[in-house]
Order: structure tokens, then sequence, then C-alpha cells
């Protein structure tokens, strides 16, 4: 039990410190707007979900944003950047990685990516729509925008960058996994992958 407890510590730390370095590496995607960003910090967090539990997954996502928002800090003060993507990560790590536990294969796999790109692009939508753009327009002391214009913002380029974000994240870690599946099998909790 300790030398389990050790190895989970061990590669919670570990795919923190990696998330935080891939969250440093983010890029704009044109068509979008500048301020949305891509990196690939949820591939360590669903690494860690699948290898180790989803709590480690949920772990990862935190400890990245914990130290990206001490090392970069927030332009409102208020950690709402942060906050939405340990939202965003959670909401496509946890649904691909129910879904693989009880798919578990190659084809699974895909489909769970699909299903949690799916489920994060729709709900980072609504809570973009609701509480994040809101939060932000709050914070940093500017005119809210109208609904229409929020409307248009969801819509035309929140939802579909989350959606192109997820599907270049499943690709990559699709390429991870197949490499590292014979790995991931015999250091998982989900035994038969």
């Amino acid at each position: 039990m300790k030398k389990l407890s050790v190895r989970v510590v061990v590669g919670i730390g570990m795919l923190s410190s990696i998330a935080y370095i891939l969250m440093l590496l983010n890029f704009p995607i044109p068509p979008f707007p500048n301020y949305l960003l891509i990196d690939f910090s949820d591939i360590p967090a669903l690494i860690a979900a699948i290898v180790l539990s989803p709590l480690a997954g949920i772990l990862v996502e935190f400890f990245k944003n914990v130290l990206n928002y001490f090392m970069t800090g927030s332009p409102t003060g208020v950690p709402i950047g942060h906050i939405a993507n340990f939202t965003a990560g959670i909401l496509f790590v946890l649904p691909t990685y129910y879904l693989f536990r009880k798919l578990k294969t190659r084809k699974g796999m895909t489909l769970s990516l699909i299903v949690g790109t799916v489920i994060m692009a729709v709900v980072m939508s609504i809570l973009n729509y609701y509480v994040i753009l809101p939060a932000y327009t709050f914070f940093l002391n500017t005119p809210a925008m109208s609904t229409p214009a929020t409307r248009k913002l969801v819509v035309t380029a929140i939802l579909p960058f989350n959606l192109v974000k997820g599907a270049i994240m499943s690709g990559i870690f699709m390429l991870i996994f197949i490499r590292l599946q014979k790995w991931i099998s015999k250091q998982s909790v989900i035994k038969g992958i």
C-alpha cells in the first residue's frame, strides 16, 4: 500500500510538472481571437486519469493551474482563466476516462476522446455565456457585452475553438496512446486495456 501511494504521489507530481510546462507553451490558432490559446496540458492529466485514477487526473489539472497562477498571475487578479482552464480540463478528461473504462480498446479510446471533446466544448460554451465572460467583464470593470454579442462570440469563436482544441489534443493523445498502450496497460488501474 505504501509503495502504491508513493508511486501515485510521484506520478501526480511528475505529470503536473509536465502539464505546467505544456501550459506555458500555448499559442493562438487562426482564425480564432488571440486570447483563445491552445496548449496540450490536458494530455498529462488524461494519462494520470487512465494510469493512476480519475482523482489523479483532477489533481494534475488543479496543480498545473495553481502553479501557472502563482508564476504568471492573472490580468484581473482573480484566476478566472485558470478556473476556466481547470473546468475545461476536467470536462475533457473525466468523460474520456469513464467511457474508455467501459470500452478498453483503441476504437473505444477514439470514441471516448470524441465524446470528451464534445462535452467539454458544449459545457464550456454554456459556462462562458453565463459565468466566465460576465466574470471577466465584472473584474476588468468593462461594460458588459450585449446578449447578442455574447451569443455570437460563444457560437462563432468559443464553441468551434474548443472543438478544434479537443480534436488536436485527441489526435496527439492517440499517437501517444498507440505507442504506449502496452506500458499503460501494465501501469493502469483499468485492467484489460
